[in-house]
């Protein structure tokens, strides 16, 4: 018998507010308050304003009130053609122990990742490790690894999904 599957959505001012239902039993509650909706997770193409090798880091202008903040340990090396990868047959690596000044200049545009929210005088921490995730599996674009949603337990689910992706 098949089951019955709802979304039910309530939207006020202050918050919205969204319900996965099967057979009557909540499956998901997704709750957004507008005055405290974060950027983690985003992405953006910003660009690099201050690189600072005392600290390691770079700030980003992302467009908004402050500028990210970017350490070069979360820096992985993206910049590399394409081509170049299916040729050498290597695949994007952490320049965590590079000089920040080799990893990024000035001027220099670049795709990132908000880590966490900015807070008070300080802006959104940064990485250019991207990775989306949908209910079951996280995209890691560049990445050489399938990533599984915690979510899933199962082992033998896990193994099943990750073969799946592999062989495509």
């Amino acid at each position: 018998m098949a089951s019955k599957q709802e979304i039910l959505i309530n939207v006020t001012p202050s918050e919205t507010r969204i319900a996965v239902i099967e057979d009557s039993i909540v499956q998901e509650l997704l709750l957004e308050r507008t005055l405290t909706q974060g950027i983690v997770g985003h992405i953006f193409k910003g660009k690099v304003v201050r690189v600072l090798p005392g600290m390691q880091a770079a700030f980003i202008d992302l467009g908004l009130e402050k500028n990210g903040f970017l350490h070069a340990a979360d820096i992985v090396n993206t910049n590399q053609p394409v081509s170049d990868l299916a040729d050498t047959g290597s695949k994007p690596e952490s320049e965590g122990n590079r000089a920040i000044e080799a990893l990024v200049r000035p001027g220099q545009a670049i795709c990132v990742q908000v880590t966490r929210d900015p807070i008070a005088d300080k802006g959104a921490r940064l990485t250019t490790q991207l990775s989306i995730p949908s209910r079951n599996l996280v995209y890691l674009p560049g990445g050489s690894e399938i990533g599984i949603s915690q979510q899933i337990e199962n082992p033998v689910q896990r193994s099943r999904l990750k073969s799946l992706v592999a062989a495509c």
